[in-house]
């Protein structure tokens, strides 16, 4: 089977979503995009063993670098957080160490509010730092809506 991002989709629970007007789907060069989970996983890391498939979680939706599963203690109807397979502690620090992966990780996370019948409008939140009330230090963002949401939100 072809791979999915090559194609320009997404693994998407069981309906599959085409996101090929959202980007490309290549390196800058226009190499293939290669994961590269094994190489930074963090045994102590909550979200490495979700991206591993080690600890359990209700997916929404993976690619190569990426991968997108409901927020257990969530905060909005719809509380999807994205992460990247690749582990790094702040979203800011990824897209320093590994571009590709942060554009992954915010294409993932338009795809599934999309996905997820929140065109209307959405929030995207990114917590770096434990000022910033960052509680898994893996990066991630978290996709909100699904009702109307207020501002400032805290």
């Amino acid at each position: 089977m072809e791979d999915a991002r090559a194609a320009g989709a997404f693994r998407l629970h069981d309906r599959h979503l085409d996101v090929g007007d959202l980007g490309p789907t290549r390196t800058a060069d226009g190499g293939d995009v290669t994961s590269t989970a094994d190489e930074t996983a963090h045994d102590d890391c909550l979200f490495c063993g979700i991206a591993s498939g080690a600890t359990p979680a209700d997916i929404v939706a993976d690619d190569d670098l990426a991968l997108a599963f409901r927020d257990v203690n969530a905060q909005a109807p719809v509380h999807v957080l994205v992460i990247p397979r690749r582990h790094s502690p702040t979203l800011p620090e990824l897209a320093d160490d590994d571009p590709e992966s942060a554009l992954a990780v915010l294409r993932m996370a338009r795809a599934v509010a999309l996905a997820e019948g929140l065109g209307p409008g959405y929030r995207l939140v990114c917590n770096n730092g434990a000022a910033a009330q960052q509680t898994v230090f893996h990066a991630h963002l978290h996709v909100l809506g699904g009702r109307d949401l207020t501002w400032p939100p805290g």
